[in-house]
């Protein structure tokens, strides 16, 4: 029999392979907007408790999502030389781990929204079909770029909801501001595979309009998410200097992602959609953070 030392580093080991398959980091791409989303509503006075349960449901909805889209994806991923080397291809985790890990991030997300508010819990089933939805998306529609950024923004409304449980309209316009940026920088990753989705038969911006109709778009989706999130501004007056400046940074980085990409190559798409991005949630979540602590 394996010692306990033994067994708990197999078990780390495992935990570290399914997080890199699942690119666990990138939760960071929801929870700073969904932070900044309890920040603004109790204007930087939350409750710990909720605060802690919003965390973890967040953390459970994007975890499982993206979970389900490698055990979906699967024979796509395999076909695609862009993700031949993932880690569900290759073998160094298998199907029935990542369906453990799938159930477990599903149990938080169930976990978390029962600890908040009857209403969180009502809208299980929607977060369902967003989270299962996603992967089947990009076989039917070329608006699969922005079924993900409506899955990923649900954890900014998902904050609000479970702060004041009830639904109000000022908490739109930064949740579709949130959709917004997620499917633009999404278009422009989708830039890699133009000829494997048309070759498949799957459904893209890029693969649809082309690689200059797919900028364009990426582009006025990035515009509606910049107004999305100065949205804030009208909305909570707490709001002012700090998040200007963080605003204004998030615009410079999000035109230079587009400069990148343009250079072309799988290098320059992946640092404009996937590098730069991973600052501006948490420059956004900074610039909140200094108008209701310290401006």
């Amino acid at each position: 029999m394996a010692s306990e030392p033994e067994s708990a580093g197999r078990l780390a080991g495992t935990l570290a392979k399914v997080g890199d398959a699942v690119m666990i980091r990138h939760t960071l791409f929801s929870l700073p907007f969904a932070v900044a989303a309890v920040l603004l509503e109790t204007s930087g006075r939350p409750s710990g408790w909720k605060l802690f349960w919003i965390i973890v449901a967040a953390t459970g909805a994007r975890n499982s999502a993206n979970a389900l889209n490698r055990l979906i994806d699967r024979e796509i991923d395999a076909k695609n030389p862009r993700t031949a080397d993932r880690p569900l291809v290759r073998g160094t985790v298998s199907a029935t781990q990542l369906k453990v890990f799938t159930a477990a991030m599903l149990g938080l997300l169930v976990l978390g929204a029962g600890m908040l508010n009857p209403l969180c819990l009502a809208l299980l089933p929607l977060a369902g079909i967003l989270v299962f939805g996603y992967s089947y998306t990009k076989r039917y529609t070329w608006l699969c770029h922005y079924w993900l950024g409506l899955t990923c923004s649900a954890a900014t409304l998902g904050a609000f909801l479970g702060i004041s449980g009830y639904l109000a309209p000022r908490y739109l316009p930064l949740t579709a501001g949130v959709a917004l940026w997620v499917a633009g920088f999404d278009i422009l990753y989708a830039l890699q595979d133009i000829e494997f989705d048309r070759k498949e038969g799957l459904h893209s911006v890029p693969a649809r309009f082309g690689a200059s109709g797919a900028r364009i778009l990426a582009v006025l989706s990035h515009a509606g998410a910049v107004a999305g999130m100065a949205s804030v501004l009208y909305f909570w007056p707490e709001t002012g200097p700090g998040t200007i400046a963080s605003l204004i940074v998030c615009i410079i980085l999000l035109a230079a992602e587009h400069l990148i990409a343009r250079q072309g190559t799988a290098k320059h798409i992946k640092i404009a959609a996937y590098g730069i991005n991973e600052f501006i949630p948490a420059l956004f979540l900074i610039g909140v953070a200094l108008d209701m602590y310290l401006m």
